[in-house]
């Protein structure tokens, strides 16, 4: 920061309750009232240097002490007292946290050089061109304090001069930026890195002012075409220097530090950090819109802001991760913790915008990859949101059910999502509540091993405990029904291959969509129909065959499992 010292004389202004005066032989004979302060000063040598003085004291009475009232000095009682130091010629600093307010009243008094030589507005004037104007820090604080005096600071050309300046520097080549700017980026050390990052700038202006930021950013934008992730970059900084994080804990909306008044202004930032973010996606990450979210709904935004933002998120969703999305709800009204209906939210615009995609997205491995993708990451989610214990099966089910089917390649990643709810934190949930979580599962995309452990889960309901085992007669049926009569050494010297050919007829099923669902009919008739074909597979298959049924038969018998679930 840069400094200029005006005056040689030493301070002999003091201050008695609210009166001002400065230490003298001679009486004071000019009283200077500005608001509630009082200012006992002298008339020379103030008003030979003061325009407005001379007028004013030229159309008051003749009388020995002289009575002003300068009520609407910009700056105040501060400024105006800068501009009396100067008069006396006392010391006093400049800089760029005072020079606004003293320019502004050093105009207000008519201190130019048509009233005398050599007066305070020139030298003003020489300290904004050569030291603040050429300063890449003194400019951005100079143009902060404009804050106060808005309309002198505008009508004064401050501030245009200044966002000038800011943007000339934030233009220039990286390699010629020789001032000192801040970087505090985790993990960036400026010792070890010989250039400059390209984003320099962003920390600095982030110290603006919501409007002079946009100023800024609408200079920048309009002088040349900058990298969109240029831009997005410093729209993450400075909410990240003014916005509350809501991601990591839960809110309490009676907080004293987050006033109405500190609410209103916090969504006045965020609305116009959405109204900035370039139209390019991937200008901003997926995390930060979700973020953005997030504070959204603790803030209460309006409507158009939270459905852009809503759209914006839906455009990356696929780019997202489980940590992404892993908020609390700042809603009061939410007794469950996790954000189910934000994310649900996002998901929704997700698949509009999917659906949309041309060709048909199943015959498109590029749409169908980011469903796949986005598909383990709901069901992942699905996961996490299933231990909380106020989580409303509800919400669970209408996220779960929201994906369309070729979104999932597999159903393990839900059974264990399924299973944990029913497990950990839910032991009570009634039948009905255990059918409507269940019925999302396909038997025919659940692993081996899955299956296996789903007959054996007492939480599950009855009947798809059944499904399964109904499918793993299928499979069994099917696979010994269709097997070649190889002779014993044949088999064994190509127990490779045929599981190989079986897994691709198992793949090319798979593809086709084959469904191997039971139909919804009674569990009397699941039981019927297993035992007649148990009856009939025996009477067909040869004693070589049924070696092979005696080592598959390690499935649970459906009889069995109905007469376990009887007997309790």
């Amino acid at each position: 920061m840069k400094f200029m010292k005006i005056g040689t004389k030493p301070d002999t202004f003091y201050t008695e309750e609210a009166t001002r005066t400065v230490i003298s032989d001679i009486p004071s004979d000019l009283t200077i009232r500005i608001n509630n302060v009082c200012f006992l000063l002298h008339k020379v040598p103030l008003v030979p240097k003061c325009g407005l003085l001379q007028r004013l004291y030229s159309a008051s009475d003749d009388s020995n002490i002289v009575t002003l009232d300068l009520h609407d000095v910009p700056g105040g009682e501060d400024a105006f007292e800068l501009c009396a130091k100067f008069c006396y010629g006392i010391t006093i600093n400049l800089s760029a946290h005072n020079f606004v307010p003293a320019f502004c009243a050093a105009k207000f008094l008519r201190m130019v050089e048509s009233i005398e030589k050599g007066n305070f507005v020139l030298k003003l004037e020489a300290f904004f061109n050569s030291c603040i104007l050429e300063g890449w820090k003194d400019s951005i604080v100079t143009l902060q304090t404009t804050i106060k005096l808005p309309e002198w600071s505008e009508n004064l050309g401050i501030i245009r001069r200044c966002i000038d300046s800011i943007v000339e520097k934030i233009l220039t080549p990286t390699a010629k930026v020789s001032w000192s700017y801040t970087y505090t980026r985790p993990g960036y050390n400026k010792k070890q890195h010989q250039s400059v990052p390209k984003d320099w700038w962003t920390e600095d202006i982030s110290d603006l002012d919501i409007d002079l930021f946009r100023c800024i950013i609408t200079a920048v934008r309009s002088t040349y075409i900058p990298p969109p992730q240029l831009i997005g970059e410093a729209l993450h900084v400075y909410a990240c220097r003014w916005l509350i994080d809501t991601t990591k804990t839960r809110l309490p909306h009676s907080s004293g530090s987050q006033t109405e008044e500190s609410k209103e202004k916090s969504r006045r930032i965020l609305e116009s950090i959405v109204s900035m973010i370039p139209a390019d996606r991937g200008s901003v990450s997926i995390g930060f819109l979700l973020k953005l979210l997030s504070i959204a709904n603790y803030l209460g935004v309006s409507p158009v802001t939270k459905t852009e933002l809503i759209r914006k998120a839906g455009l990356q969703f696929e780019e997202a991760t489980l940590n992404d999305i892993l908020f609390p709800s700042q809603l009061s009204t939410d007794q469950h913790y996790y954000d189910i209906d934000l994310v649900a939210a996002v998901l929704g615009s997700y698949l509009v915008l999917w659906r949309r995609q041309s060709p048909a997205p199943t015959e498109n491995i590029h749409y169908l990859r980011s469903i796949r993708k986005t598909g383990n990451l709901i069901d992942s989610y699905l996961q996490v949101v299933a231990r909380d214990v106020n989580m409303p099966i509800s919400k669970l089910v209408s996220l779960a059910e929201a994906l369309p089917d070729v979104a999932r390649e597999g159903h393990d990643v839900l059974y264990k999502a399924i299973n944990i709810y029913l497990k950990q934190e839910h032991p009570d949930v009634s039948k009905a509540d255990k059918k409507r979580l269940c019925r999302m599962l396909d038997c025919q995309k659940l692993s081996p091993e899955v299956r296996s452990h789903a007959v054996k889960n007492e939480r599950l309901p009855l009947r798809m405990v059944v499904q399964v085992l109904f499918f793993e007669q299928e499979s069994g049926s099917r696979a010994t029904t269709h097997k070649p009569k190889f002779s014993t050494r044949a088999r064994q010297e190509q127990p490779e291959a045929g599981a190989e050919a079986k897994q691709e007829s198992d793949n090319k099923l798979q593809r086709e969509g084959i469904k191997s669902r039971v139909p919804e009919t009674s569990e009397r008739d699941f039981q019927k129909r297993l035992e007649a074909k148990t009856a009939r597979g025996e009477s067909e298959k040869g004693k070589e065959m049924r070696g092979e049924a005696n080592s598959s038969s390690k499935v649970m018998d459906p009889k069995q499992v109905f007469q376990r679930r009887s007997s309790r």
